[in-house]
């Protein structure tokens, strides 16, 4: 996630470079075309305003919908760091206290659950951007992904007994086993006297709310923004592109006359359709880079550093005087 009051334009600049060079050569060939005596190239502008106008209303769809999708995971990781507190809460006043061998455990599985989780997360899709050259020109230079330079195990070894860590990484789906053997160990808890019925409820309950934010992270995690939509929006962007600087040769031929660009104004195609189809592209660009809030782009839920803040409170509830240290921002992005 950017924490920064806005990117800078030479972020922009380095991000988009390498599509801007290509808007610029789509530009530049009919115009130069057209100078040297091609005139039959020209195209009406008006239908190309029409299919402007459509595009419009089809990057706009797109953009809401990816801004959805990225709201919504926002306040997914909004109730994980809740109902991880108010389990915390639950299991440190009805399991034994904060010097509890048992609360401890329970409360380094959970460090591991989020922990599985957020690697679970961070799984590339085949549907995610951040393979793009472009993404990856930036990723290299700006930021880095926890999740993809360490090694999951390590870290869940900091949290889990050997046997435990052996079991976890044996299932396919780590965060998913973590919770139930929490819910092993609370029926443990109740079986041995060590909590009331009403306690034991009252944490099942806590690891019920827990499964379904996982649940929720993953539908937005495995369910793409619907391939049919950004197909067409991808298609008929090349389109408009394409064709843009075509529907631009006579009005910037005709504007020059009468005056000292007469026979140069044509020129001014290359700039002014470049601009259009910029920010047609770029503005595509933004909704793509939003709609998978997980993949691991700069537009992020910055899930490491929510998990690690999730860390400290909890650690901080035991009175744990070695906290680990926060996430901070890397050149303005968090992660």
């Amino acid at each position: 996630m950017h924490t920064g009051r806005r990117y800078s334009p030479q972020e922009f600049f380095k991000w988009t470079f390498r599509d801007t060079l290509w808007i610029l050569l789509i530009a530049t060939v009919p115009t130069a075309l057209y100078y040297f005596g091609w005139h039959f190239l020209a195209l009406p502008w008006q239908p190309l305003a029409l299919l402007g106008t459509g595009l419009a209303f089809i990057v706009g769809f797109k953009n809401n919908a990816s801004y959805g999708r990225i709201w919504e995971a926002r306040q997914i990781y909004g109730s994980v760091i809740n109902d991880s507190r108010n389990f915390a809460f639950l299991v440190r006043d009805t399991a034994g206290g904060k010097q509890s061998p048992i609360v401890k455990q329970v409360f380094y599985r959970h460090f591991a659950w989020l922990t599985a989780l957020r690697y679970q997360l961070r799984e590339p899709r085949i549907w995610e951007n951040t393979g793009r050259k472009s993404n990856q020109e930036f990723l290299r230079t700006h930021y880095r992904i926890p999740e993809w330079d360490g090694k999951l195990e390590e870290v869940l070894g900091s949290y889990l007994e050997e046997k435990e860590l052996t079991y976890i990484l044996s299932k396919k789906n780590r965060a998913t086993q973590l919770l139930a053997l929490q819910s092993e160990q609370v029926a443990a808890l109740k079986k041995e006297g060590h909590i009331n019925d009403f306690q034991w409820l009252e944490l099942q309950q806590g690891i019920i709310r827990l499964i379904d934010d996982q649940g929720k992270a993953e539908r937005i995690k495995n369910f793409p923004y619907p391939r049919n939509f950004a197909s067409v929006t991808t298609y008929l962007m090349f389109v408009f592109i394409l064709l843009l600087p075509f529907g631009l040769l006579r009005e910037y031929d005709k504007l020059g006359e009468g005056t000292f660009l007469e026979g140069y104004s044509i020129w001014l195609n290359v700039l002014f359709s470049t601009i259009v189809a910029w920010a047609f592209h770029v503005l595509d660009t933004i909704g793509e880079s939003s709609v998978n809030p997980f993949e691991g782009s700069a537009n992020d839920i910055p899930i490491t550093q929510i998990s690690r803040m999730i860390e400290i409170d909890m650690r901080d509830m035991l009175d744990e005087t070695s906290l680990p240290q926060p996430i901070v921002a890397e050149n303005n992005i968090l992660m």
